[in-house]
């Protein structure tokens, strides 16, 4: 047979298969709303099934990694959660032997809240479930301010104490300082974050014309346990961790 026309059976036969003779006759849908009183009727047979493995990720995710002082939540321009997690990467600097002036840690990153009390492995890794780990990269004054306005765009993001931004509520940036000094557009500024951001995510492209960066990619620089290792620290210390809003964003209305 002459092989150009089996190529053509082969494709007739291959549409012809896919062809169906199904159509959609309706779309339904119906909401389970799940919440407390699943736990007061509990089915005993999904209990025993779900037992070995519940005991398995208590474990892990219950160890208590110390206590927060008050409820966290994230919300621009400025939250104390927001607040909390970009002084922690400031914080975290002195062991990979930097000296950031400034934390930058996105909102959008941030995926759960804290509630007063005990915070437990498992709560830490609901905040930061991502595998973003600590960054460090060195900007221009220019380039600053440009990540400013980007973050100013954005409503706010989480920045570190000492920095002071005024925004509008149309997203402009106004004013902008850090550590009480005006930006000087020709002094460097090095500044820490986690590397997803530093490949311009999160709509701050000005984190992509850094230079020297030290980008440590071990699973350690996680940012979950260097969250972990703060709250060790206070905890070891008799310590509450406690974060407030303080004013490091400000919108001018």
């Amino acid at each position: 047979m002459n092989k150009k026309l089996l190529l053509l059976l082969s494709v007739g036969m291959l549409l012809a298969s896919c062809r169906s003779h199904y159509q959609l006759a309706s779309v339904e849908r119906t909401r389970i709303v799940i919440d407390s009183r699943y736990d007061r009727q509990p089915d005993e047979a999904a209990a025993r099934f779900l037992s070995p493995f519940k005991h398995k990720v208590d474990s892990v995710m219950g160890p208590v990694m110390g206590v927060v002082a008050r409820n966290m939540a994230v919300e621009r321009p400025e939250s104390n959660l927001s607040n909390l997690l970009s002084d922690i990467l400031v914080w975290a600097a002195d062991e990979y032997g930097e000296k950031p002036v400034l934390g930058v840690y996105n909102m959008g990153g941030i995926r759960a809240e804290l509630t007063k009390g005990q915070v437990t492995y498992g709560d830490v890794l609901d905040i930061a479930p991502f595998e973003n780990k600590i960054a460090f990269t060195t900007l221009t004054g220019e380039q600053l301010l440009k990540l400013f306005r980007q973050i100013a765009h954005r409503g706010g993001e989480g920045v570190s104490r000492g920095c002071e931004l005024v925004i509008t509520t149309s997203g402009e940036l106004v004013s902008a300082r850090l550590h009480g000094q005006e930006i000087d557009p020709q002094a460097d500024y090095r500044v820490t974050t986690i590397d997803y951001l530093l490949g311009g995510n999160d709509g701050m492209s000005a984190f992509k014309e850094g230079r020297d960066v030290n980008s440590p990619q071990e699973s350690r620089n996680n940012t979950r346990f260097i969250i972990m290792n703060y709250f060790k620290q206070k905890a070891a210390r008799g310590e509450p961790v406690d974060a407030q809003v303080e004013g490091r964003i400000k919108v001018k209305r």
